[in-house]
């Protein structure tokens, strides 16, 4: 959970995964934080949502989770206990302990509904206990629907609900006394009126029956609209600097919201709001189709910034390819850069040790903080063991697989990037399960056996010697274990002159490389694939990597 993202949607309800999911069609790294209680969950249909009328609550949020999970979203089950800025961007704390940073927050927390201080409301909230006529009047309609007064809208809501139904009740419980135009509009629309307050519900077979008066006296009463109020969650406004307001409607409070403009931003820069959060009133499809709206927003925002650097990296010079043509730019999140594992660099007089601590020391961060894509993909599935991961860098990949419970080797031979993905792994509290140590991979190598052994982009143009690197990497496999090999196939299609001397080995070379005996190991994939990487100006590419990944015999 130590990774950084785009945007993190804290609520996976139909606002929160609408907004996810046009950030995922929008190529963004998007994590949706849900801790799994959907405000509508009581109710048995989500209505007046065109092509998905009735459907149930539950079952409309887990379509929606499958289609953000298919344009590459992530969603995790749990609860934002609090959410900070921090520098160059926002840190989320889960209930668990775990963090994660984002550049951009979404809030889609949603509403808690207040429900009037009535035994047994509480109970059959959701089901015959009501608010809203458009979301079930149809559900309840030509039934004796009876209304619970509590503030002055009450005599609108009736009058409303006498839309679905002639047999209209309005119990003036704690509500105003109506004034004499008022009663006549409920004459006129055979609104009955009855006096004093309720003291609790009637329920005969798990159905609604009627209200109970203080007298003791029982109306009949098969469906009762209530008045909520509507209060946005408060749990992590304090954090961000965010306060409520009060939203009103016909001149009387109802709620409280997050306040934002018209495209969901909030007065804190970063942090934009959608669904019931900012407006207490919306519908399920509207909270959905709004927050399509604010997604675009965020991606514009994010846009106007990567193109703010990327400009300012140009004019600085510091944005280009190094001298053998590979970008250091990132591209939907991930992390493109080069392993650096040991000797050798074309073009700079420096020694390798010297060359790659000044490289990391030139900025705080300089990849993106992702584990590489490939490896994801090929770890998920194994069981943890034990790891090394060559060429580390800032120790994304070991932060990761020790995330899923492995024990991990990480080495790189830059004191500085040891030492800052050390710090990242005492962020994400994992620090006791990697060990991290300095090797120039070409005169010194990890001992010990391993399940999994990593070498993720081990490039450069000259006296890398990584073909014994290899050798060694496949030699430190331990039987049943796995060696992942990722690395370019090509240059990138922005590298119009790119050296002629470099060549780029295929699968099959690599493998012939390692000298594999006979009989001692399986080939689990060979494939050439193909990603996006940013070029030196800002704009996508395309780049070709290669991946072979064997498992040696027991």
């Amino acid at each position: 959970m130590n990774t950084k993202y785009d945007v993190v949607v804290v609520g996976g309800g139909a606002a929160g995964l609408s907004g996810a999911l046009t950030l995922g069609r929008a190529r963004r790294k998007v994590l949706v934080i849900d801790a799994g209680e959907p405000r509508n969950a009581p109710a048995a249909g989500v209505h007046t949502y065109l092509t998905r009328e009735g459907t149930p609550p539950r079952e409309l949020l887990a379509a929606g989770r499958e289609e953000v999970i298919g344009y590459g979203g992530e969603i995790v089950t749990g609860t934002v206990v609090a959410a900070e800025r921090v520098e160059g961007g926002f840190r989320v704390l889960l209930d668990d302990g775990s963090a994660v940073a984002a550049d951009r927050l979404l809030l889609a927390t949603g509403l808690v509904d207040e429900l009037p201080d009535v035994p047994g409301l509480a109970e059959r909230w959701g089901r015959d206990v009501l608010h809203c006529p458009y979301c079930h009047g149809w559900e309840v309609r030509d039934q004796a629907i009876g209304v619970l007064a509590t503030g002055p809208l009450a005599v609108h809501q009736a009058l409303l609900w006498r839309q679905w139904s002639d047999e209209v009740t309005l119990f003036l419980h704690t509500g105003p006394e109506p004034d004499a135009e008022q009663r006549e509009q409920l004459a006129a629309r055979d609104v009955a009126v009855v006096e004093g307050r309720v003291a609790g519900l009637e329920v005969t077979g798990d159905r609604l029956a009627g209200v109970r008066l203080a007298d003791g006296t029982v109306v009949e009463c098969r469906a009762l609209a209530v008045a909520t109020r509507l209060t946005a969650r408060e749990d992590l406004l304090a954090g961000l600097g965010l306060e409520t307001e009060e939203q009103e409607m016909g001149g009387h409070v109802i709620g409280t919201r997050i306040p934002a403009d018209a495209m969901g931003a909030t007065n804190v820069p970063g942090v934009w709001v959608v669904g019931n959060a900012a407006s207490v009133t919306d519908q399920v499809i509207v909270a959905a189709a709004g927050a399509v709206r604010v997604a675009a927003a965020i991606n514009a925002d994010l846009i106007a910034e990567e193109t703010r650097r990327a400009v300012t990296d140009r004019r600085a010079g510091s944005a280009g390819a190094e001298s053998h043509g590979e970008s250091h730019g990132e591209s939907h999140g991930e992390s493109h850069g080069e392993s650096h594992g040991g000797s050798g660099w074309h073009g700079t007089a420096l020694p390798p040790e010297e060359f790659w601590d000044a490289f990391y020391a030139e900025k705080a961060q300089v990849w993106s903080g992702n584990p590489n894509v490939a490896l994801v993909r090929e770890a998920a599935g194994l069981e943890p063991g034990t790891a090394l991961d060559l060429g580390c860098g800032e120790g994304a990949d070991a932060i990761w697989l020790a995330r899923r419970g492995w024990r991990v080797t990480a080495t790189d031979i830059s004191h500085v990037a040891l030492e800052r993905a050390a710090e990242h792994a005492r962020d994400a509290d994992v620090a006791g399960r990697i060990d991290w140590q300095r090797h120039d991979l070409g005169m010194s190598f990890p001992e010990g056996s391993y399940d999994l052994v990593s070498a993720c982009y081990l490039h450069a143009p000259t006296d890398l010697p990584r073909e014994k690197i290899l050798r060694a990497a496949a030699a430190a496999v331990a039987p049943g274990g796995v060696l992942l090999v990722v690395g370019h196939a090509d240059w990138p299609s922005w590298e119009h002159n790119p050296p002629a001397e470099v060549h780029f080995p295929t699968p099959q070379e690599v493998l012939d490389a390692l000298e594999p005996a006979e009989g001692e190991w399986e080939v689990l994939r060979s494939e050439e694939f193909e990603r996006t990487q940013n070029g030196p100006d800002g704009r996508p590419g395309a780049r070709k990597d290669n991946l072979l990944k064997l498992r040696r015999l027991p």
